[in-house]
């Protein structure tokens, strides 16, 4: 399994619950972090944890090891570490208080909603 089929994976895991604004971002030769970075944001602290926990799940169920998991309890930003592509999950207010769009704006965006839902 690669890090591409995981990002379609984790993608359908936010839509499913509704996540929005769902951006994936190409960090490959731009962050030595991940290879795919995906912002997306909730409307209530349950929806948060909600598309968390459903990442998480079918990561899990596709074979895929979560790393990691902060700020689950708080759920305002919620960081889902699958190893080559971490999720990151706000709160509204958050996410556009944090702005990750613009600070990794030279990253190109990967189109794997239109994939999904087609």
């Amino acid at each position: 399994m690669d890090n591409q089929e995981l990002l379609k994976i984790a993608v359908k895991a936010a839509d499913d619950k509704r996540a929005e604004d769902i951006l994936a971002l190409n960090m490959q030769g731009i962050s030595l972090i991940a290879d795919y970075f995906i912002i997306c944001h909730g409307n209530s602290d349950k929806q948060v944890q909600a598309i968390a926990r459903e990442m998480k799940e079918k990561a899990q169920e596709n074979g895929y090891d979560v790393k990691r998991i902060e700020g689950f309890d708080e759920a305002r930003w919620i960081l889902i570490d699958l190893g080559d592509v971490v999720a990151h999950v706000f709160h509204r207010e958050e996410r556009s208080y944090y702005n990750l769009e613009r600070l990794w704006g030279d990253a190109p965006l990967e189109d794997v909603l239109s994939e999904i839902n087609s």
